[in-house]
């Protein structure tokens, strides 16, 4: 009860303190191509259920039709105000509002689209346990994931063979180890992270070392090394495709 008061109180103070530069992006947003400057993606919350998830248009008109789902930074779908926005995450602040309305929560396992969450294993399930959230371990440590995808044959695929191994296990050891102490250091250094992205991560290891993540997390999150395809958690084998 005393974090789902906290959550609110903060998404309230937010929206109003950010509402005059969402209102600018809006303007300009919608003066690029004279159309609608919201976009409400259909995500799977907690528990399996449903909800439209707000945020800022970053893309083309009807981008989604084309059936890709992860986005990099060479995405030609992006536009040229999106690309602004994406850089420093104000297409996250919308979704204050799935935070008002109870539907997300300022930090747990960001939500995913339904067709990726019909392929988790038993195990990442336990990602729905919980209410998903605007930021979390994954976000810091993945920030530079349209980097990541860019110049990919199958960025869909990329995304499920290097960052959802890890975006799973960091999502897994949040759920099972949250309180609202890790929640405000988390949106701290998400702040950050917006500015110094390698203070930020410094930030999340050492969260991680407390919370006593296994060597080749750690060492995952540090960053200093190459990623390569690993299998979800849960899972024997790297995924092949997402069917």
């Amino acid at each position: 009860m005393l974090k789902r008061f906290f959550v609110f109180f903060l998404a309230v103070i937010g929206l109003l303190l950010f509402s005059p530069l969402l209102l600018i992006c809006l303007l300009l947003i919608w003066l690029k191509d004279f159309h609608d400057p919201f976009y409400i993606a259909p995500l799977v919350g907690k528990d399996g259920k449903i909800f439209p998830m707000v945020k800022l248009r970053t893309m083309v008109v009807h981008a989604d039709k084309s059936g890709i789902d992860s986005t990099s930074t060479d995405d030609k779908r992006i536009t040229f105000i999106g690309q602004t926005i994406r850089r420093f995450k104000i297409d996250e602040l919308t979704q204050l509002w799935n935070v008002f309305l109870g539907q997300m929560s300022l930090v747990g396992p960001r939500p995913q689209v339904e067709r990726d969450v019909n392929i988790y294993t038993s195990e990442e399930r336990h990602l729905l346990d919980v209410r998903p959230g605007i930021t979390d371990f994954a976000s810091i440590v993945f920030a530079d994931e349209g980097s990541i995808l860019a110049g990919r044959v199958d960025p869909d695929l990329a995304y499920n063979q290097l960052i959802r191994p890890w975006k799973s296990r960091l999502g897994l050891l949040y759920v099972r180890h949250r309180t609202l102490w890790i929640d405000f250091k988390l949106i701290v250094a998400t702040i950050i992270a917006v500015l110094a992205r390698n203070k930020a991560l410094q930030m999340a290891c050492k969260m991680l070392v407390y919370l006593d993540a296994d060597h080749e997390l750690l060492t995952v999150c540090s960053r200093n090394t190459e990623l390569n395809p690993a299998p979800p958690p849960g899972a024997d084998d790297i995924v092949q495709s997402r069917t």
